[in-house]
């Protein structure tokens, strides 16, 4: 059942008729469709033909490599990304992603672009990230024995950076205005292979959306259907493009027979998704306002979020800091402490009060532990505790 890569080739999400051999993955999106305003991602095709069907008759687990033949080839050892548990919360599902080795979605992604990086016979990877994928890029570098370089900005969390420096990243703090030049000089002249996105508008890796196909498979043996609804927290939107094109794919290859409606959750300081689809443009950028839900707050848009949310009929929705508050508190209530910026699709679902015809399922990304001061709070501490002191 679970074979080699069917994986093909790359074609370009700006015009399908624009197709590469499947290596090496282009990382500054495709050169035939794009323009000097909007950067158009590539997307993968596989031999849909040679799927066997049986692939989704398993149990969810961990390990991506159950679902090798629709990913690109994984040359890269697990960490035992996925398989993560869906949990019910009154009338929607948290599928909660936190579960993942380094506590983020962001493994999946990473399985697949270390191992892109390995094919390649790079030296190591570079990555410009302040939080969740500068850890699980450091982590998986280390896992296949490369070295890792991450450039975050200077009001990272210390606590992320040192979870970043633990596996041996060489981690640099550098004014954001910088770190995108910096990572293109790392790539050409060092010759890394670079899990960050380089153009003008969003398309990052190629290879990555991919790793977060899987999720949808497995939301589909979860729940034993669809969701009818999906609300992700949206920052490039590679996770909410990646589940969009693994339902596609469910429903391709006729293992369902509907796809779910994909809702983007976006920090309401900025939304670049919800511009580009409110004005009809491929892509947007954004003015960035200020919010602590630094792991979703991007002003550079891409077309994959366009794409997932014009085509499966759902819609783009912002969400305030205070919203994703109470969605945090309602998590934390139920057992779940998730980050900030993991709470934003909890947060969309609970601000656009709609009745589904069928599951919701709502994506939290992230530990709170990674949310910026935790751990540096002081508490008082009782010097003649009572039994008063101990009611709630």
């Amino acid at each position: 059942m679970n074979g080699p890569s069917l994986a093909l080739r790359q074609r370009s999400l700006g015009d399908p008729s624009a197709e590469f051999p499947l290596f090496p993955p282009l990382t500054r999106g495709c050169p035939k469709t794009s323009t000097d305003e909007i950067a158009y991602p590539l997307d993968v095709v596989y031999d849909y033909a040679k799927v066997d069907r049986g692939l989704f008759e398993q149990a969810p687990g961990p390990d991506l490599a159950r679902w090798s033949p629709l990913l690109p080839p994984l040359d890269a050892p697990t960490l035992g990304e996925g398989g993560t548990p869906l949990v019910r919360l009154g009338d929607v599902y948290i599928k909660d992603e936190s579960r993942n080795p380094t506590w983020s979605h962001k493994d999946r992604l990473n399985r697949v672009a270390v191992s892109a990086a390995v094919a390649a016979g790079a030296p190591g990877v570079v990555v410009a990230s302040s939080g969740n994928h500068g850890a699980s890029a450091a982590a998986y570098a280390a896992r296949a024995g490369l070295r890792a370089i991450v450039l975050a900005s200077a009001d990272s969390p210390p606590a992320v950076q040192s979870f970043v420096r633990a596996y041996g990243a060489k981690v640099v703090s550098v004014p954001g205005e910088k770190r995108w030049p910096l990572l293109r000089e790392v790539v050409d002249r060092l010759g890394y292979h670079p899990v960050s996105n380089q153009t003008v508008t969003h398309t990052g890796h190629p290879f990555g959306p991919e790793g977060y196909k899987t999720i949808a498979y497995e939301l589909f043996l979860q729940l034993g259907e669809v969701p009818a609804a999906v609300f992700t927290p949206t920052g490039y939107a590679e996770l909410l493009y990646g589940m969009w094109k693994g339902f596609c794919e469910l429903l391709l290859l006729g293992v369902t027979e509907k796809a779910p409606r994909m809702f983007s959750c976006e920090t309401a300081a900025g939304g670049p998704h919800a511009k580009a689809l409110a004005t009809g443009a491929p892509a947007a950028v954004v003015e960035l306002g200020p919010t602590d839900a630094y792991g979703v707050a991007g002003s550079v848009g891409g077309h994959r979020g366009v794409v997932a949310v014009r085509d499966s009929g759902g819609e783009a929705v912002l969400v305030t800091d205070e919203e994703m508050r109470r969605a945090q508190r309602e998590l934390a209530r139920a057992g779940l402490w998730q980050e900030l910026s993991g709470t934003a699709g909890l947060a969309g679902h609970r601000r656009l009060r709609r009745d589904f015809d069928g599951p919701v399922v709502c994506v939290a990304t992230s530990s709170g532990f990674k949310d910026l001061g935790v751990g540096g709070e002081r508490y008082p501490v009782l010097e003649n505790p009572t039994l008063d002191d101990l009611r709630f």
